[in-house]
């Protein structure tokens, strides 16, 4: 569904005067998006549709673009690939202060190893995040379809994870095994968020697991995955959603085909911040 324009032209201007303040009176200036750090909502990457940049201004780069309007973001480039510290130290350095970036583990733990024997592959990837400092958000985990529970193998890996890494971790399961209490109770017990994914392979899955006091949803696009838009009844139901409860609350749109993603995320942002 499409943004208004005139009001992110609005937002923009607020969010341009705020990151020139600094003291502690300015920052009860700054927008909603910014002080109500509980709900967080971006995009899987920065790319922005060429119809919607106008909305977000000028800015030396995409990502610097796209922080304009939006607080997080996803880094999905990190399951293919490893990126260098000094890369993510770069990416840090781009964004205001009270940005934060998700990044996804790489396909070398979740997919080649399925969570065993990874210890020296999870040192690796979080020494290379550990660039991002205080605006690393959350880590997330994607495991693959065929991947079911195995309780011991996930019991190791998870506390070898939390033993290294204290922040919000985000699981995105995707077999049927891991929607069962077993699993729940596993998950919450190492302080592990189960993502919220739309679509939804079983009906458990569209709902927030695990640890809830860190919750994530993560829409794929639906009815046809990475390409379909959401419009205004699904997300006044998931706005909905997103205020029920404590605790952070991240929604992350993976819809980026035609750019409804962007669309999306701030039609979303847009509805959380009215009272």
């Amino acid at each position: 569904m499409p943004y208004n324009l005139a009001r992110a032209h609005r937002h923009l201007g607020m969010r341009t005067q705020t990151q020139t303040q600094t003291t502690v009176r300015d920052k009860a200036r700054q927008p909603d998006i910014l002080r109500a750090m509980t709900f967080r909502v971006g995009n899987a990457g920065w790319s922005i549709p060429a119809r919607l940049r106008p909305s977000f201004g000028d800015a030396p780069n995409g990502l610097a673009r796209y922080a304009r309007l939006l607080d997080c973001v996803e880094i999905n480039s990190s399951f293919y690939r490893p990126h260098a510290r000094t890369t993510y130290e770069k990416w840090a350095a781009t964004v205001p202060r009270g940005f934060r970036f998700s990044v996804k583990a790489p396909q070398r733990i979740t997919h080649e190893l399925a969570l065993a024997g990874s210890r020296r592959d999870v040192d690796a990837f979080l020494a290379q995040v550990a660039g991002l400092g205080t605006k690393l958000g959350c880590v997330l985990v994607q495991l693959p379809p065929s991947a079911a529970f195995v309780p011991a193998r996930a019991r190791t890996f998870f506390a070898l994870l939390r033993a290294r890494h204290d922040g919000p971790v985000a699981l995105e399961p995707r077999h049927a095994s891991w929607f069962e209490d077993r699993a729940d109770t596993l998950l919450a017990r190492l302080a592990i968020s189960r993502v919220a994914a739309d679509p939804a392979r079983v009906p458990a899955a569209a709902e927030p697991g695990g640890d809830t006091s860190f919750r994530y949803w993560r829409w794929h696009g639906s009815p046809r995955m990475y390409w379909s838009d959401y419009g205004p009844e699904r997300l006044a139901t998931l706005a909905s959603a997103m205020r029920a409860g404590r605790g952070q609350r991240w929604c992350i749109f993976d819809n980026t085909g035609w750019g409804h993603s962007v669309d999306n995320a701030l039609s979303l942002t847009e509805r959380l911040r009215r009272k």
